[in-house]
């Protein structure tokens, strides 16, 4: 039995709809800094409360195995890790979807077959839409797991057809009120990132976004598609233009509740 066939899915959306909200107001920066951050100058020191670098570690049979039962006694829930008898060990992530671009799902094959497409043309009649950036998935892995294999086993279960170099797995912790985002490597083991980190999700969370920095290629979209990209951007423009009016309008109300607390010069 092979890595990749480890994989034992379960679904863990919290979406039900095919649509997203593009929301600017959760973009992290890539430079680890979000905008809340602070930029003026510090003394670099290390804080008592700084995530320990996973990748330097080497642990023993011994330290798995205590490391192991640590991470059992802090879940909450019945999502285990479980230890084998080579020293090797299984367990679950959680992965968030942070997708800013649409994904391709191939034509049904009902409608392929009779049309008698070949892969080129089915190709060009897939279909894509947005998925919703709340979308979280659990997978059930090994210890052995790579983050390619990952990757590769998340767009099979969504049926995605796009290429997988296109996605990666980042790391993405919480502390200080700073968000730090980190590249994980295609070789890397995320099963032993958590387990390092432990279950807590501001310490390490999994989140799965576009490798590429480009421009989108709409092109490469048939006229259908389009337009189904037109009505989500209105839906999305209506809905922040209705945000931002609640809000000037819960602004104005404040004010001119505080202007009724003055008096009246006599």
């Amino acid at each position: 039995m092979t890595d990749c066939e480890w994989f034992d899915m379960t679904w863990g959306s919290s979406a039900s709809s095919g649509y997203c909200s593009q929301s600017d107001s959760e973009h992290e920066l890539e430079q680890f800094y979000t905008a809340r951050t602070s930029l003026r100058k510090t003394k670099k020191r290390k804080d008592k409360d700084e995530p320990v670098d996973c990748r330097k570690q080497e642990l023993s049979v011994a330290e798995i195995q205590q490391k192991v039962k640590e991470y059992n006694a802090q879940v909450n829930s019945n999502l285990f890790m479980v230890l084998n008898r080579d020293g090797s060990y299984t367990g679950f992530i959680k992965v968030q979807f942070k997708l800013a671009r649409p994904v391709s799902l191939p034509p049904s094959r009902s409608t392929s077959s009779s049309s008698g497409w070949d892969c080129t043309e089915a190709l060009q009649h897939r279909t894509s839409f947005y998925l919703p950036r709340d979308t979280v998935k659990h997978l059930h892995i090994s210890s052995k797991t790579r983050a390619r294999e990952v990757i590769e086993a998340l767009l099979k279960k969504f049926t995605v057809v796009d290429n997988p170099a296109k996605f990666s797995l980042f790391e993405r912790s919480e502390r200080q009120n700073q968000v730090y985002l980190k590249k994980i490597p295609d070789d890397e083991c995320p099963l032993f990132l958590r387990l390092c980190a432990g279950p807590n999700e501001k310490v390490l969370s999994l989140v799965l976004k576009e490798n590429e920095t480009g421009e989108v290629n709409w092109d490469a979209f048939s006229f259908p598609e389009l337009k189904n990209f037109l009505r989500i951007l209105q839906r999305e423009e209506e809905d922040h233009v209705r945000q931002i009016v609640r809000r000037y309008a819960s602004a104005r109300d404040k004010m001119k509740e505080a202007m009724k607390n003055f008096s009246t010069p006599g």
